[in-house]
């Protein structure tokens, strides 16, 4: 199915003066630019009669009283065959209890539907549930800018998982400045500038850092607070300017009037992007925690500037891990404490920008504006999961999804005559961390994955320099293998980790059962026996499993000697032996805690026990994977792998972030070395359920690979993908791939793939 051309929004839209309209004409000109050919339009909602002086991106316009509107603008857009809608929700702005005139409007339509999720009502009562149950039934995709808004609609609305995406708030593409030339341009030279902008109402808090100034200038006298913005539309109809004037008298009762400055104006983005380049902290003093989003604080964070703010839902995600600073609702101590720090610890400050600003690059309207553009695509493909009998499973389709074709143009541009490089910064190789024996044994067990048939090998000199690579690690003195080579050659250490040695094994091994050269097998052979006695004084549980892989290759291909063997049962009984030592009832596994590529433990005890016939081994090996397995499904069906925030942990269940493509490779092999075990067709599904976290089945709803290149994201955060794609995990995507690509040649039955969601590079 082709793109969609012809993208509508239903919101409010600038001039209209609030967050909704800044957001709907924001994301609307953002996916204007994101496609040359693309045609959007905006139906624009108005309130109390009132019009606007629209610009031409306003193609309808609807009174938020008049239920005939609602009608005639389904039919505008089902006559001008737009191909999606995106409806920017929030209770206030249609007409009718609880906004009810809205779904006359969404049931009339004959295009899909993406809503946006504004607010996310934890509590709400008859009338707001019947309303947000239908707009949910007739979307079919929902988009919240937080995990917490993701959480509450499974919870209280009961929504699938699958169904939800979450999509931060974007922010402009502003490069990081020091704020002293807009002070100059706006009057605060040599001050220190505290802002809080946005609509002036009474859940803003603005009186609680009124209240703090005394304790600020008392450590910092230069002070002052810039409160930019309009009072709230709703607010100055109703009451007038009273509850300005209120802050203006309090200003005065505390002696501060030289240090607070009210700019009552509604400004266009060019002078707003200016006054927060001006501050040296932003604030949020909100006093209520039920705030889903907050443009202003996604705007400031954006730009590299210093938060403080109270724990609503936004911010506690926002300002995680040293990104801000939360304070108490309503602590005047508290709030005046932290930001006159601030403004006394230059250094504290200005690495709190650059935190924030380094990690909002994601958050750029163009990339959300990709982002939104994915999901209105997998709206239009209607592919969604259903959950059935504890296991997620696309719905049929007439032409059932194949696997992607295995495209290897991104591995090659991450190496070069050395080998493969580990890190790179998007998509650009990063010469600065070099290289390692990890990544170049794992680029060797792909170029022996693509000897099966079906693939087109790797180029011989490719292979060859990976090889190149494990032989120049070998450290002959030390019978041990080096890791971690600078880019200009030179080996950081004489001995690598436990870890890394039992994998390079393992590629040994795998070269010395299926490389296509002769003379490269008969090279593995030698060294692979040469490297493994040394792993009989290993303690790492890994480095055991891995060459135990690497024995089960080995010992395929050659008459192993009888003191290999002896090894190899070694290793196979002190796993079994952890796990008889660890498990409990509630706890099926070899040590305390979970850690990285996890799976290859359960998959060395199966492919180990699978060779030697020995039951026991496989049993183990089996009853420790279908374990790791559940806690690696989230309640929705979806494959969630062990997050890296959870390796430290001790007998408790893993945490969700972040995650690692290589969870999601080990995993796979190992429901396959099950299912070729036992023969039980759910290994399959399971297989098929991790390669699905690959092509967007995840808890961000994201690709993480781009399907034209072969390339892979390093990984999901908790709110976005990490966009740089290193060795290992284009390695371990392909490694997949071809596993998945294998497994579906074997049988007419292919397994259950998602729908593909393709990441624009």
């Amino acid at each position: 199915m082709n793109p969609p051309h012809r993208i509508a929004f239903i919101g409010n839209s600038l001039p209209r003066h609030c967050g909704i309209a800044t957001f709907t004409t924001d994301l609307q000109e953002a996916v204007a630019a994101s496609e040359p050919d693309l045609k959007t339009s905006i139906v624009a909602m108005n309130d109390d009669g009132e019009g606007y002086d629209y610009p031409g991106s306003v193609g309808f316009q609807i009174r938020d009283d008049r239920l005939e509107d609602y009608a005639r603008a389904a039919d505008f857009l089902n006559d001008g065959r737009f191909d999606v809608v995106s409806l920017q929700h929030e209770f206030g702005i249609f007409g009718g209890e609880a906004g009810a005139h809205l779904t006359g409007l969404l049931s009339r339509l004959t295009m899909p539907v993406v809503t946006t999720l504004h607010t996310v009502l934890s509590e709400p009562n008859a009338a707001q549930r019947a309303v947000m149950e239908r707009v949910v039934d007739a979307s079919a995709r929902i988009i919240v800018m937080a995990e917490k808004g993701r959480d509450m609609l499974r919870m209280v609305y009961r929504l699938p998982a699958d169904k939800i995406e979450v999509i931060a708030h974007g922010i402009p593409d502003f490069a990081f400045v020091e704020p002293d030339e807009a002070k100059a341009r706006l009057g605060f030279a040599g001050r220190s500038v505290i802002l809080t902008f946005g609509l002036l109402s009474p859940n803003k808090g603005i009186e609680v850092m009124i209240d703090a100034m005394p304790s600020i200038l008392r450590r910092r006298p230069d002070a002052v607070y810039v409160v930019l913005g309009a009072t709230h539309p709703h607010l100055l109809r109703e009451q007038g300017e009273a509850y300005r004037n209120g802050l203006q008298k309090r200003v005065r009762e505390l002696g501060v009037e030289d240090h607070v400055v009210f700019l009552n104006q509604f400004v266009d983005r060019e002078t707003l992007l200016g006054f927060i380049s001006m501050c040296d902290v932003y604030v949020t003093p909100y006093l209520n925690e039920a705030q889903m989003t907050s443009g202003t604080l996604a705007y400031s964070f954006g730009l590299g500037k210093a938060v403080v703010s109270t724990p609503y839902w936004h911010a506690q995600e926002l300002l995680a891990d040293g990104r801000g600073v939360l304070v108490p609702f309503g602590d005047i101590v508290a709030i005046g404490n932290e930001i006159a720090g601030l403004l006394t610890d230059s250094a504290r400050r200005q690495a709190m920008r650059l935190r924030a600003y380094a990690s909002s690059r994601s958050m750029t309207w163009e990339q959300t504006a990709a982002r939104y553009l994915t999901a209105f695509e997998t709206a239009r493909r209607g592919r969604v999961l259903t959950v059935v009998s504890g296991l997620a499973q696309a719905r049929p389709f007439p032409q059932p999804s194949a696997p992607p074709e295995l495209r290897t143009e991104h591995l090659h541009c991450m190496c070069d005559d050395t080998g493969l490089f580990q890190h790179a910064v998007h998509a650009v190789p990063d010469r600065t961390h070099g290289y390692c024996v990890d990544d170049n044994a794992r680029a060797l067990l792909l170029a022996c994955a693509l000897g099966n048939a079906g693939e087109e090998r790797l180029p011989e000199p490719m292979t060859a320099r990976f090889a190149s690579f494990v032989q120049h690690a070998w450290n002959p003195e030390a019978r041990r293998f080096r890791n971690f080579m600078s880019f200009d050659r030179r080996w950081l250490e004489d001995v690598g980790s436990e870890d890394s040695h039992g994998r390079t094994l393992w590629a040994l091994g795998e070269c010395a059962r299926g490389d296509a050269s002769l003379s490269r097998r008969r090279w593995a052979t030698a060294l692979f026996a040469e490297a493994l006695p040394i792993v009989e004084s290993f303690g790492s549980p890994r480095a055991w499993g891995f060459a135990l892989l690497g024995l089960d290759a080995y010992c395929a291909a050659v008459a192993a000697p009888a003191s290999t063997l002896r090894l190899r049962a070694l290793l196979a009984d002190r796993l079994l032996g952890l796990l008889s030592a660890v498990e409990t009832p509630d706890w099926t596994w070899f040590e305390e805690g979970l850690s990285y590529d996890n799976a290859r433990l359960p998959q060395a005890l199966i492919a180990t026990g699978h060779s030697m016939q020995v039951p026991g081994y496989v049993e183990a090996g089996i009853r420790s994977l279908r374990w790791l397995v559940r806690v690696q499904t989230t309640p929705a069906g979806l494959f969630r792998p062990v997050g890296s925030e959870s390796f430290h942990d001790r007998l408790s269940a893993p945490k969700a972030f972040d995650q690692q493509p290589l969870e999601a490779t080990a995993t796979i092999s190992a429901c396959l070395a099950a299912w070729r075990a036992d023969g039980d067709p759910q290994w399959r599904a399971e297989a098929a359920r991790a390669f699905a976290w690959f092509m967007g089945d995840n808890d961000l709803s994201v690709p993480l690979v781009d399907l034209e290149t072969g390339a892979c994201r390093d990984g999901l955060h908790r709110d976005r993908p990490n966009e740089n794609r290193g060795g290992e995990s284009v390695v371990s995507y392909l490694l997949s791939l071809a596993e998945i690509r294998q497994l579906s040649r074997m049988s007419g039955d292919r397994p259950k793939l998602a729908p593909l969601r393709v990441l624009h590079a």
